[in-house]
């Protein structure tokens, strides 16, 4: 392991990520909030440790390894998610206890959308900002982010990029040059939030909300301005704009890239995990509009299909914005979408959860032992756009299945144990491990009563769900540090 590179790449990450604390400090003064200090206070405190770690090893120069790779993006997640809570601990009249900082912190960076904080439309500006802020660039990874300017600095970036993007198939790049596919991402991403920042302007937010919530949606984050989320506005056009740009932001970013680059949408229809991801949408919605209809719990067709249809989405995306509260739906819904946030969206994408192409993989594996079981002698290769798929990949699938079980198994015994009921743990768990954000029983609303030790064990279950298990789990592995 080479330690001393290691060491180079998180002092200039670190001082990269000090830089966030800048842009709060501007939207504080532009908006009339005095409280700024510990934005200001915050960037010092980063960038000196950031120049502490990478003065020493700043002529340090060798070819980043694999390994390297696993351990640098998990230390800086980490390191990440608690230098991002200096500002909900310097903040005088909001100060969070550490346990409550690092969970919002850390929360905000894998946009998870789980909060402890009641009282969001009171936050100072520059408090609020910050919180989309973090969203957003954890939306698509900070890592991605300084890949793209790593090479200037002597340091290659494929193995940070393998190590760190989202979905079942890591080598996949759009374009030969790492710098070039995270330059591409950013574009893209960057491209969303600028039209989704100005629809919700044109619908009736004003500047700082339509930015604000331009930064989660596109993020599929979910943190919002205000305590009652999307629901504050009561506009069902700044609603079906969200809806729009949630189902955006959880397809592929490949698939973006090649329909702008082809100025063709045939790419997408192509695409089987595309097809499956809005098949299952659209199925969802059809079942809760029809549950919802037969329990008369809205007050007319309209309203029932406007907040099934936005519940859905925002749900099965891993967003986590709320018009209503579904946790309080009849019968078997809330569990339903709970489920949902499991499957996800795409691979490739800014959402959370197991993703679409593991379970369309899951399930034609399963189709297949069936098959076999009729026709013992038979080959039966499984195919995804029309290419056979090497067993490897199958059985990777499968590992990562089995893991991901396990792992919530553990997290929700964990939360029991602590004395939480069943559905507050259960749901406490697959909204932190999906990046989901709101869950059921006494997390429906937020995690503020939740205990310490529950939100230690949140925190490393949020990592892990956005770092999709394996990048962290590998380095706990004996072989990982062998040399």
């Amino acid at each position: 392991m080479q330690y001393t590179l290691i060491q180079r790449i998180l002092g200039l990450l670190l001082m990269t990520f000090s830089l966030t604390m800048l842009p709060p400090v501007l939207v504080g003064w532009l908006m009339g909030d005095p409280e700024v200090m510990p934005f200001v206070e915050g960037f010092a405190i980063l960038l000196s440790a950031g120049t502490v770690l990478w003065w020493p090893v700043r002529r340090v120069r060798a070819d980043l390894r694999l390994r390297d790779g696993f351990l640098i993006v998990v230390l800086f997640w980490v390191v990440l998610g608690v230098s991002g809570a200096l500002p909900f601990l310097l903040f005088e009249n909001f100060s969070l206890p550490l346990a409550d900082a690092v969970f919002e912190s850390i929360s905000g960076l894998t946009t998870t959308g789980a909060t402890v904080i009641v009282g969001i439309d009171g936050l100072p500006r520059s408090l609020a900002f910050y919180r989309q802020e973090i969203q957003w660039l954890g939306g698509m990874g900070i890592i991605i982010l300084a890949v793209a300017i790593l090479p200037m600095l002597g340091v290659g970036g494929m193995q940070l990029y393998r190590a760190e993007i989202p979905g079942p198939v890591k080598d996949h790049k759009l374009a030969p040059r790492i710098t070039e596919t995270a330059k591409l991402l950013w574009y893209i991403y960057l491209t969303l939030t600028i039209a989704c920042a100005l629809a919700f302007r044109f619908a009736g937010m004003d500047w700082f909300d339509a930015v604000g919530h331009s930064f989660s949606t596109v993020a599929i984050g979910g943190f919002s301005t205000h305590d009652s989320s999307i629901g504050y506005f009561a506009s069902p056009l700044i609603e079906g704009i969200a809806v729009v740009f949630m189902v955006l932001s959880g397809v592929n970013f490949s698939l973006h890239f090649l329909a702008w680059r082809s100025l063709s949408l045939q790419g997408y229809w192509r695409d089987s995990e595309f097809r499956l991801y809005i098949g299952m949408l659209l199925t969802l919605s059809a079942i809760t509009v029809a549950y919802l209809t037969y329990s008369k719990t809205h007050f007319g067709m309209t309203d029932t299909v406007r907040h099934a249809l936005f519940q859905v989405v925002s749900v099965m995306t891993t967003t986590g914005f709320a018009t209503t509260d579904f946790s309080a739906w009849p019968g078997f819904l809330p569990v339903l979408l709970l489920l949902a946030s499991f499957v996800g969206g795409s691979a490739g994408s800014t959402a959370g959860g197991m993703k679409v192409i593991r379970f369309l993989l899951l399930f034609k594996q399963g189709m297949r032992e069936v098959n076999r079981l009729v026709h013992p002698s038979a080959r039966i290769t499984i195919k995804v756009n029309r290419q056979s798929l090497p067993e490897n990949v199958v059985e990777a699938v499968w590992g990562f299945f089995a893991m991901y079980i396990a792992v919530f198994v553990i997290f929700l015994l964990l939360l029991m144990a602590a004395g939480h009921d069943q559905v507050t743990a259960f749901s406490a768990v697959a909204a932190t491990l999906n990046n989901l954000g709101p869950g059921l029983g006494n997390v429906a609303s937020n995690f503020a009563e939740v205990d310490d030790f529950s939100k230690w064990c949140l925190c490393l279950a949020m990592l892990m769900g956005r770092l999709e298990l394996f990048t962290m789990l590998v380095i706990l592995t004996p072989a990982f540090w062998r040399r």
